[in-house]
């Protein structure tokens, strides 16, 4: 998925306290690569090894350097940064740009931003922006809640109660993380981030009822604007007893290269669903603490029938 300025924009906006200087033509760039560049000796002249796909800072130290130039040279300093065709332009500290950066930002279509934060802070804080505007993201048709420090994922088809079920968590003093529409994130090689919407961001619909707002009815420790994804949990119809097992064997699911823990919740009438994903998280929980119940069940089992068979 292509990032542009615009969408780096609208992400570290209330963050960074970024606002638009000049060239919104531009808006609509291509930032192709997620780290963040000061562009010192580019500045000097130096173009050798020049990060031009980046966003480009101008701090405290490139700031004074510019102004410190004469006009004629300033200038030629800027057009040769502009000329490599850079995404945009941030300038820290709340400093003016000076005419001859808005000049150029008009000509090459160059968004030019300002930020009251200091340009370290700024980096750091714009890394982690992009860093997640460029990680791999899938959305899934299914409502996540936070379980204890455990994030589930509730999904199954239209109508079984998945939204019904997350509301009687929230009831019980749980999160919600997202309703119906989940949007996950590959935080790195073993983390999975859930997050919801932001147009839909709290709300729940809920048959019946309509749409409501969780906070407001249940107060701001109800919600959670994301968390890590940690047990998938399918709800499923039953047709047969059969179909129910025994989930001796553990399941998981690849989700975006990392591998997470899956149950089936087989739904029928008289079945407390908001009960069993509650457990089901809580055992996800106990095996992080190493007691897998079922394993441990298998080991008692194991060693009873090898000393049977030992026995004359």
């Amino acid at each position: 998925m292509a990032v542009t300025v615009n969408d780096f924009f609208k992400a570290a906006g209330n963050k960074t306290a970024l606002e638009l200087a000049g060239g919104d033509r531009g808006l609509t760039r291509i930032i192709r690569e997620p780290a963040i560049h000061r562009p010192g000796l580019a500045l000097a002249g130096f173009f050798q090894h020049f990060a031009y796909k980046r966003v480009q800072v101008i701090g405290m130290a490139e700031h004074d350097y510019l102004a410190s130039l004469p006009p004629a040279r300033r200038k030629a300093a800027l057009r040769g940064l502009f000329k490599h065709h850079i995404p945009c332009l941030v300038i820290c500290r709340n400093r003016l740009p000076c005419p001859e950066t808005l000049r150029l930002s008009r000509i090459y279509r160059v968004p030019v931003l300002r930020t009251p934060m200091i340009t370290g802070a700024f980096i750091n804080t714009a890394t982690v922006i992009m860093e997640n505007l460029f990680a791999p993201t899938v959305n899934v048709h299914g409502t996540m809640v936070d379980i204890m420090g455990i994030g589930v994922l509730i999904e199954g088809p239209p109508g079984i109660g998945k939204s019904e079920t997350a509301m009687a968590l929230v009831i019980r003093g749980y999160s919600l993380v997202a309703d119906d529409f989940t949007i996950l994130r590959r935080h790195d090689d073993r983390t999975i981030i859930g997050s919801s919407s932001p147009l839909t961001r709290y709300h729940m619909e809920l048959r019946g009822l309509g749409i409501i707002h969780v906070p407001s009815l249940f107060g701001v420790a109800s919600v959670r604007e994301e968390k890590n994804l940690d047990l998938i949990v399918t709800l499923r119809k039953v047709r047969r007893v059969a179909d129910q097992g025994l989930g001796m064997v553990p399941r998981t699911r690849n989700v975006l290269g990392v591998t997470l823990p899956h149950v089936t919740i087989p739904v029928a009438p008289g079945r407390e669903l908001a009960h069993l994903v509650e457990v089901a998280s809580m055992n996800e929980k106990l095996k992080r603490l190493g007691h897998d119940a079922a394993k441990e069940l298998d080991e008692k089992l194991i060693k009873v029938l090898a000393k049977r068979s030992s026995t004359p």
